[in-house]
């Protein structure tokens, strides 16, 4: 047993991390798994544990429960609310990645003496770069891009060659674990059970009526209060003698304000990121890439220029509709993740 490499494996409760854990001991890894809890919810956590530990049970192997409630609320939480106080679109996901799912887990597999971590993220890598995974449907390398570079060697993600309906049919044939093939998906931001505005309604007064304004700063309506709203939304908000839909243009939470029109307004090419990430050095200061604006976006081609402050502008080859401000542009070489930054 002490030749073989011992890997730490992220067990979320749901099928896709389940069956990593099936694939790897397959492939004779001596596997560990741990659930950590980071949301409030403790009756998820409890359910959750569980599942965790029949599959632990079934295949064999130990499972742990790490306890990162407190990092997770500074680190992704409290994030998340600011942001969308600052008027702006966040993307938590990409926080929880960096600093907990890639992070405080490589930290607690040390502790355990594991070669790798492994994740049920549906997402490539040769240990140099991300790649986007063989089911493009559920591909996450967007939300991966901000994480550090020097422990992709690292990281093992079994379902990278996988569909979904093929790893739902490979629980549902292990009578024990059938449940996990059955069972609803995740919501795609843990913390959020309902809509993000009751999350952000237990701290600020999110029903607070505005002024919409048009690009010239007249006013033209009325809104129910400037957290409700991202760019490119186009409902919500009452306007007079419109003659045309208007769009969500920009949010101004200093005055309660947003501004508002057509759709062709809403275009833009050129927007300039913070906090940007690569998985490589480039040889100079500007480079090509295919530019993804949100997940469910198409890539783009566009120009990225880097500065010096750790930052970068990117001009698209074409228009792109609602750039938000918070969001992540990610950038690619056909299918291998290059890198990305936040939307200023």
């Amino acid at each position: 047993m002490g030749d073989r490499k011992k890997v730490l494996v992220a067990m979320s409760g749901g099928v896709d991390s389940s069956m990593s854990t099936k694939l790897l001991l397959e492939r004779g890894y001596e596997v560990h798994g741990v659930y950590m809890k980071m949301h409030p919810f403790e009756e998820k956590h409890a359910a959750n544990i569980e599942k965790g530990r029949k599959v632990a049970a079934y295949f064999g192997f130990t499972h742990h429960v790490l306890d990162k409630r407190d990092e997770f609320l500074r680190k992704v939480y409290t994030p998340f609310i600011d942001i969308y106080k600052a008027g702006k679109t966040p993307n938590p996901c990409t926080f929880c990645n960096r600093h907990l799912k890639f992070g405080a887990l490589i930290e607690f597999a040390d502790g355990l003496g594991c070669d790798y971590v492994a994740t049920g993220h549906y997402i490539k890598t040769d240990g140099q770069f991300f790649y986007e995974a063989t089911d493009i449907s559920k591909d996450q390398s967007y939300f991966l891009f901000n994480v550090r570079k020097e422990i992709l060697k690292r990281l093992i993600f079994p379902l990278a060659d996988w569909h979904k309906p093929d790893i739902k049919k490979t629980a549902a044939a292990i009578p024990e674990l059938a449940f996990l093939a059955t069972q609803r998906e995740s919501a795609e931001i843990c913390f959020v059970e309902t809509d993000y505005i009751d999350i952000i309604s237990k701290h600020f007064e999110v029903e607070r009526e505005g002024e919409v304004i048009d690009e010239s700063g007249k006013t033209i309506g009325a809104h129910r209060g400037y957290m409700q709203y991202t760019i490119g939304k186009r409902r919500g908000f009452t306007v007079g003698g419109a003659k045309e839909p208007l769009y969500v243009q920009k949010i101004l939470p200093e005055s309660n304000k947003i501004v508002v029109a057509p759709k062709d307004r809403i275009y833009q090419k050129a927007f300039e990121l913070e906090q940007t990430n690569l998985f490589f050095e480039p040889a100079q200061r500007e480079f090509r890439a295919l530019i993804k604006v949100r997940y469910r976006n198409d890539k783009k081609p566009g120009l990225v220029t880097l500065d010096e402050n750790g930052g970068a502008k990117v001009v698209l080859d074409e228009p792109e509709f609602a750039i938000a401000s918070g969001q992540a542009a990610v950038f690619y070489e056909e299918t291998k993740l290059l890198g990305g930054g936040y939307i200023v």
